[in-house]
């Protein structure tokens, strides 16, 4: 499962990162709510109870492709140094993270896993 959860996280990323970009997150800037209605930037729209309007330009595009380069830091600090052929590694033969030691996946990779709990690709038996 570790290698697959790596996978599954990394496209996740992605499909959050290209729709981010489709909905003109490199060229806008920040989505803002005014009571009912959400700027998008480009139009307003009106019609949304306050609080979702503040839920919705909370995800502006900028703000997501920011929080997914942040995401993609964490997992590349958080890699896998396999057991086998390295002398450095503990003597228990275990996989470990690179970044903390710990049994990888480490409880920050299943982290970033779980909000994604929900979703039909989700690895099903995380190890811990």
């Amino acid at each position: 499962m570790s290698q697959d959860l790596v996978t599954f996280l990394h496209a996740r990323l992605d499909e959050e990162a290209d729709l981010a970009r489709r909905c003109d997150g490199d060229d806008c800037g920040e989505w803002t709510a005014h009571g009912h209605t959400v700027d998008f930037c480009q139009v307003e729209l009106p019609g949304f109870h306050p609080t979702i309007a503040l839920h919705v330009a909370l995800h502006d595009p900028a703000r997501i492709l920011r929080e997914v380069e942040a995401k993609r830091r964490v997992l590349a600090r958080h890699a896998l140094s396999p057991a086998t052929g390295d002398p450095e590694l503990p003597w228990d033969n275990r996989d470990d993270c690179q970044y903390d030691g710990e049994t990888w996946p480490c409880d920050d990779l299943l982290d970033l896993a779980s909000p994604y709990g929900d979703h039909p690709d989700y690895p099903v038996t995380p190890e811990t």
